[in-house]
């Protein structure tokens, strides 16, 4: 290859007309290709020039060509080079003059400083859209100073904010380069090698980041993580993987336009965020002022407003625009009065003014053609830039208006698809819209891609689509990307989905807006699924009722009860169940009308309608026994099995659940059967605690530990929290400290690394009370009064009465005020009685007791009273301990009122309790009492 002029002659006879090049320039290429060995490729110097940083070269050395007078510098191709936008190889000639940005520049600067020493911060530019914020950017990462780090750019998109992870996915991708036409098994190889080269002990993380890349995993861990721990090693993945990298090179790593980001995406951030202190690591971020975050409290944060230019800067860029005549001096001041300073607006005004010949010449040369005064001026770039689209041709608007449909990245293979024009027609219409600025080529390697200049630009060209064309251009981007990726469709589910949506292609639009639900729900980005679950309903409205149609509706409103219960949208969540539960019954669906009375139940028994959870999954198993459905009969019994156990009707809590251990032995499908956990676990945990709490330590014990080992063996860390929840019970109640705090730390631990709510103050409440019990009140009441605050403000009920009583014991043993300790126990008390949950009365009784008894004015009466309760509903309900508590209860008080032989009786009697049921911790006080008293 040669580049330069040449002498065009025409060629042919009057019925045919060709054209040849002659001269230096043609003769020096063909030269070069005679000396060009098989599959090589030789470019001259001058060839170089214009392709420098487009493709990557080395030297052959200076070449002797016949016919010139001197050697010629010649080069080998061996590759594609690092740069793959025309705007990086437009920076690299000169962009419109950088002005006014000195400062935030050498505050950049001096972050890029500190991160380099291992002082990692987070940079945010704030700003309205056309400031400057990606400009200043640019700056810093094509300049000197980012010599030796990586780069990594990505940014969020206006339509991308139901995608889950969209700007994390753009980043990997510019990581490990992976290019549009990548198949699966080159993404795998590049993901693989690049990550193994890193660090092998990043490989657990692989199967995390392949998926995310929509690469098939054939892993049987990573398959039976549940969602949230699938997100938690996701966003570790990432995460370390970035920190890694910048032990070996510091990294800079750009996120534009967080006002558009997914909620995973702003959870990988603050991940990132919390670790940057110690990282090499620069995070430049940019947003409009609406944007909310959580780092401002962060010593590594630094905000930078970027307000418009100042007049004196502003008429600088436009001296570079326009040029130094003395005449333009009131343009200046007029353009720079309009625009109030934002770069953008002054861009595209100067433009318009030269289409509209007010300006003529060449850039930084221009003249007035008019006066001044004459010259109108749009009140908003908004307006300069619809005028600007009106003065197109007929043609070139109407690929943009098509180009704007596709998004603010437009692969050319999908616009030539759906644009209806000749290829050499559309070319030229692209050029001149470049050459206007409205688009640019973003990519030439490996496929031809453009994208809009700005943002606003997008936006203005899709607004002013009649609603008509609009919808049919969606629709034809669905058909194009169906023929073109058929084989990757799931790549592109949440494209297919948006441009199904908008076209109101409805069949289309529900088929993949499911599946983008449920991709979503997989990752555990339960907002973004939610909300391709939501609009997956609506589209139902568009299709013809039958009763396949009707059985869909049924099972997404189960498939968004999922996504909603993470998020603690409870009142959404029973909307959309009463809501199946219509339409199965309309269906006359036994099947699908049993799940969701089985979810019902689930919904209601958290909130404390216990008598409602038990008629929801009575419906269900009725349901189930009618059908001779053993999977449905195992999640009605299990759920059962949790509103007895509220409600403290432990025997038939224990017939339930062993009714559901012995059907999952026969019947294994049941196992995460409408349940995001391991069913034989927490089958196992629950009937520990039913176990527990009759005083069958051993038996709940073993079926507890056995739980445990089931989770351990599946490695499913949400299995092992609950099973840790049920085997730190049994301990709590048999007292066996060092054992309760080990199982239940461990659980905690768990549960706040899955980020699982729902866990979270179930698990962190025993504890609480674990450390109250050790002597460490201190320790325990913050993680009970975090509990009662958690619980309270989602209004889950579940053991909130339970909690509140433990947080009146640690009250108590901590010398806090009777008052607040009278406060907890008396909130106790009325929500155990409004819920009828019995079991808990009982504790609250036995604690009331307690708090009466070391008053220093104790009435004697009213704690007996307490006591006696307390005492008479543990045998009501066969709650063994609770009895021997309130046994040894009566047994101090009536030694402290001097009652030396009732002390005696009950005393003996909670010592013979205690020893029969292996209760040392409770069995070593009565006995102190007891040699006391005698």
């Amino acid at each position: 290859m040669n580049s330069g002029e040449v002498v065009v002659r025409s060629i042919g006879s009057d019925l045919h007309m060709d054209y040849t090049a002659v001269g230096q320039t043609t003769h020096l290429a063909a030269r070069m290709e005679q000396m060009a060995a098989a599959g090589s490729i030789l470019m001259a110097a001058d060839t170089l020039r214009l392709t420098e940083g487009y493709v990557q070269v080395k030297p052959v050395g200076p070449v002797r060509v016949k016919g010139l007078g001197e050697a010629v510098e010649v080069y080998e191709v061996t590759g594609a080079g690092p740069v793959r936008t025309r705007l990086q190889a437009t920076a690299t000639r000169g962009l419109t003059r950088f002005v006014g940005r000195t400062a935030e520049l050498e505050q950049l600067q001096q972050s890029l400083e500190g991160a380099a020493q291992g002082y990692g911060q987070v940079v945010a530019l704030v700003g309205e859209p056309g400031v400057g914020k990606s400009r200043l950017f640019h700056e810093l990462t094509r300049s000197h100073r980012t010599q030796g780090w990586m780069v990594l750019e990505s940014g969020a998109v206006s339509y991308g904010k139901a995608t889950a992870y969209l700007p994390v996915i753009g980043l990997l991708k510019a990581y490990y380069q992976i290019e549009g036409r990548d198949d699966t098994r080159k993404i795998r190889e590049k993901v693989t090698g690049k990550l193994l080269a890193l660090d092998r002990s990043l490989e657990p993380f692989l199967p995390a980041l392949l998926s995310l890349l929509d690469v098939a995993v054939e892993e049987p861990q990573w398959d039976r993580l549940d969602p949230p721990r699938r997100r938690q090693r996701t966003l570790d993945g990432v995460k370390r993987l970035l920190l890694r990298e910048s032990q070996v090179q510091p990294v800079v790593t750009v996120f534009e336009d967080l006002h558009w980001i997914d909620s995973e995406t702003q959870a990988l951030l603050d991940s990132l965020v919390e670790s940057l202190p110690t990282a090499r690591l620069l995070l430049l971020v940019n947003y409009r002022p609406e944007y909310q975050h959580g780092w401002s409290g962060k010593t590594s944060y630094r905000q930078l407003r970027i307000d418009p230019l100042p007049p004196a800067t502003a008429e600088e860029l436009l001296r570079g625009l326009l040029g130094d005549a003395p005449e333009l001096r009131p343009l200046e001041r007029l353009l720079t009065d309009r625009t109030e300073g934002n770069p953008f607006f002054l861009e595209e005004t100067v433009r318009t003014l030269v289409e509209t010949r007010v300006l003529v010449g060449e850039r930084g040369a221009y003249r007035l053609a008019k006066e001044v005064g004459t010259i109108r001026v749009a009140p908003t770039v908004q307006a300069v830039l619809a005028a600007r689209i009106d003065r197109l041709t007929p043609e070139e608007k109407r690929l943009l208006q098509t180009a704007a449909v596709i998004g603010k990245d437009v692969p050319f293979a999908l616009l030539q698809a759906i644009a209806g024009a000749p290829e050499d027609a559309l070319r030229r219409s692209l050029a001149n819209l470049q050459a206007s600025e409205f688009l640019y080529e973003s990519k030439l390697f490996p496929d031809l891609e453009y994208t809009f200049k700005h943002a606003l630009t997008h936006e203005v060209a899709y607004g002013s689509l009649l609603q008509e064309r609009r919808r049919a251009l969606h629709a034809r981007i669905v058909e194009a990307i169906e023929h073109f990726d058929s084989a990757r469709l799931s790549e592109h589910v949440e494209q297919l989905a948006h441009h199904a949506l908008h076209g109101e292609v409805w069949d289309k639009a529900l088929t993949y807006l499911r599946q983008a639900g449920a991709k979503a729900a997989a990752r555990s980005a339960y907002r973004e699924s939610a909300a391709y679950l939501t609009q997956a309903l609506r589209t139902l409205e568009h299709l013809p009722q039958s009763p396949a149609l009707m059985a869909e509706a049924v099972d997404l409103r189960l498939e968004l009860r999922n996504s909603l219960a993470p998020l603690g949208q409870y009142a959404a969540l029973l909307e959309h169940l009463e809501g199946a539960r219509t339409i199965a019954e309309a269906l006359g669906d036994q099947g699908r009308l049993g799940l969701v009375f089985a979810h019902l139940a689930n919904y209601f028994a958290p909130l404390g309608h216990h008598q409602r959870a038990i008629a929801a999954g009575e419906r269900a198993l009725a349901i189930a026994s009618e059908l001779g459905d053993s999977t449905l009969q195992t999640v009605a019994n299990f759920r059962l099995a949790q509103s007895y156990y509220l409600l403290g009707d432990f025997r038939r809590m224990l017939t339930l659940l062993q009714s559901v251990v012995a059907l999952l032995e026969s019947n294994p499908k049941a196992e995460r059967f409408g349940t995001p956990f391991f069913l034989s676990v927490g089958s196992r945990s629950w009937l520990g605690r039913c176990l527990g709490e009759m005083g069958q330590f051993s038996e709940g014990e073993g079926v507890a530990l056995e739980g445990l080992r089931r989770a351990e063996d599946l490695d499913h860390p949400l299995s092992v929290v609950i099973a840790c929840f049920g085997l730190g019970r049994v301990y709590l109640l048999q007292g066996v400290l060092p054992k309760a705090l080990a199982t239940l730390e461990r659980g905690l631990q768990l549960a706040r690394s899955l980020a699982f709510d729902a866990w979270l103050p179930l698990s962190a409440a025993q504890l609480g009370h674990a450390y109250t019990l050790a002597g460490r009140p201190a320790d325990g009441i913050p993680l009970l009064e975090e509990c009662v605050r958690i619980q309270t403000s989602r209004n889950r009920l579940q053991e909130l009465a339970l909690t509140l009583t433990w947080l009146a014991g640690a009250y108590l043993r901590s010398g806090r005020s009777e008052e607040d300790t009278m406060v907890a126990a008396g909130d106790a008390l009325r929500l155990a009685r409004e819920r009828g949950e019995r079991g808990n009365e009982g504790w609250v009784m036995w604690v009331l007791g307690e708090i009466t008894c070391h008053r220093a004015t104790g009435d004697v009466g009213e704690a007996e009273a307490h006591y006696l309760e307390g005492g008479a509903r543990g045998t009501e309900l066969g709650m063994r301990p609770l009895v021997a508590h309130c046994r040894f209860g009566l047994g101090k008080l009536y030694r402290r009122a001097g009652k030396r032989e009732p002390a005696r009786e009950h005393l003996a009697t909670a010592t013979s309790a205690f020893r029969e049921m292996g209760m040392q911790f409770w069995l070593e006080k009565a006995e102190t009492e007891l040699k006391e008293l005698c």
